[in-house]
């Protein structure tokens, strides 16, 4: 049975905001729709979220739902950081598009860095992330996918997350079953494992969907099924 990520995956969004301009972006529409900041092309900082990282009960947590990790100044990583070493029952989840703007390190080892790939011009960015951020893991997201990525080097990546674009935009990019095996099977050949996203459930059918976790985070949801208890 094919599930949601956002079941699995809870958004924390400490920065809501980004200057990259993605054509594609759900997160500029529902900022807008909702009001939720003045201008998405300034990013803000909400400090008093930080107290949701008190929960006792394990979570896996995205970050950077609303914004890029490149983006975030760097006394609101050091707060972040401070904060989520000092809440060590959960795992917490980054994403970027421009690794090559970073410079950052940590001891943390629930800390999980990605960059999102969309097209086979942007595989550089899977090494940018080892070249600028030390510490962690990493994992890579390619989503949407504008083209067939091709072969990538997925040295050191611990999860690979597949999806394609969703929403209504015009001339909107549809992922191919193709590019999307041809990823799977060069992580799986890695031992790496693969999460498609409920997305391509009409792309690939739900005999073909493969929805896998990195042990952290599923030993995080056996956790909280034990609080259920």
């Amino acid at each position: 049975m094919t599930v949601c990520i956002k079941s699995l995956i809870q958004n924390m969004n400490l920065v809501i905001g980004c200057t990259i301009g993605c054509s594609y972006c759900y997160a500029r529409n529902n900022v807008r729709r909702f009001h939720m900041i003045d201008d998405f092309e300034k990013p803000e900082y909400f400090p008093r979220k930080l107290r949701l990282m008190e929960k006792k009960r394990p979570q896996n947590f995205l970050l950077t739902g609303m914004s890029d990790f490149s983006l975030w100044e760097p006394e609101w990583r050091e707060e972040i950081f401070s904060k989520m070493s000092q809440n060590s029952q959960h795992q917490y989840l980054f994403l970027t598009k421009r690794p090559e703007m970073i410079q950052f390190s940590t001891a943390l080892d629930n800390a999980w860095f990605g960059v999102t790939v969309t097209a086979s011009k942007e595989k550089e960015r899977i090494q940018a992330l080892r070249e600028h951020i030390q510490g962690g893991h990493y994992h890579v997201t390619f989503e949407p996918m504008f083209d067939n990525i091709g072969d990538v080097d997925l040295s050191g990546v611990e999860w690979v997350v597949i999806g394609t674009e969703t929403g209504r935009r015009k001339n909107k990019s549809v992922s191919r079953p193709e590019w999307v095996w041809n990823l799977t099977d060069q992580a799986k050949a890695l031992g790496i494992p693969v999460f498609m996203k409920e997305d391509l459930l009409p792309v690939m059918g739900e005999d073909q969907m493969i929805q896998e976790l990195p042990p952290a985070f599923i030993r995080v949801l056996e956790e909280q099924n034990a609080w259920k208890k």
